[in-house]
């Protein structure tokens, strides 16, 4: 009877506790945001990799804010790359910031493209995912790895949790029941996972960004055809990179 009734409070303790996680809406999350630099670079430029292969640093990361009440998110850069003294490279991207409404299903995404910045109002990117039973913890949490496609032809995995209940994720990565916590793109040698998940965030930044040439997502792509085409394949990256 004593037992019983031991494992009776320490169940009562329990439940309320895994309820929060489970059913977890409003959240604060940092994600580290990793380019392996040289093996993308060997990729884009391989005839030129090897007389610079040494002033390029093997990997650079970016860290990313994440929000979300719940119903919508915002995403932003909040701390550059380190690049080694004597090293270079020019992040892609990383200038992003993502205001996303999964309820409305639309996206207002600001993106500084060098002189031009655009501001991209459209639905929310198509993903074509497939859930495996493939499970990884990230930042504490059970994940569940998934696969996608988007663009019809560009590869991404995705780690995500149900017991964050947000359809979201780093960028424009969303569609999945619970929130991703970890992103890879292979095309782009590029991922993202959440080191750090707060339940108590602070929601005064969750707004839209509003200056910028405002475009559709295939306005926006049309032109960065235009304006990268004769950059080959460093232009394919660029414009996949913009695009997410």
């Amino acid at each position: 009877m004593k037992k019983l009734l031991i494992y009776v409070l320490l169940l009562v303790a329990y439940l309320p506790l895994r309820a929060q996680q489970i059913f977890a809406e409003k959240v604060s999350i940092e994600f580290d945001k990793t380019v392996a630099v040289k093996q993308l670079i060997k990729e884009i430029e391989p005839e030129w990799f090897e007389s610079i292969k040494n002033s390029l640093p093997n990997s650079l990361v970016s860290k990313f804010s994440f929000i979300s009440d719940g119903t919508k998110s915002y995403y932003k850069r909040v701390k550059e790359p380190d690049i080694p003294r004597g090293m270079w490279y020019e992040p892609f991207a990383d200038d992003n910031k993502v205001y996303n409404d999964y309820t409305a299903g639309t996206t207002v995404t600001q993106k500084p493209v060098f002189e031009e910045t655009f501001l991209v109002q459209d639905s929310l990117q198509k993903i074509r995912w497939k859930i495996t039973s493939d499970t990884r913890n990230i930042a504490g949490f059970e994940c569940r790895k998934a696969v996608g496609i988007m663009y019809d032809t560009v590869a991404v995995f995705a780690f995500y949790t149900d017991e964050i209940m947000v359809s979201g994720g780093p960028e424009g990565i969303h569609g999945l029941p619970g929130m991703i916590l970890g992103v890879g793109v292979p095309r782009l040698h590029t991922t993202w996972f959440a080191t750090k998940v707060s339940l108590t965030p602070d929601l005064k930044q969750l707004a839209p960004a509003s200056k910028g040439k405002k475009v559709d997502r295939a306005t926006m792509l049309l032109q960065m055809d235009r304006l990268l085409k004769q950059w080959d394949k460093y232009g394919q990256k660029l414009v996949l990179a913009f695009m997410i």
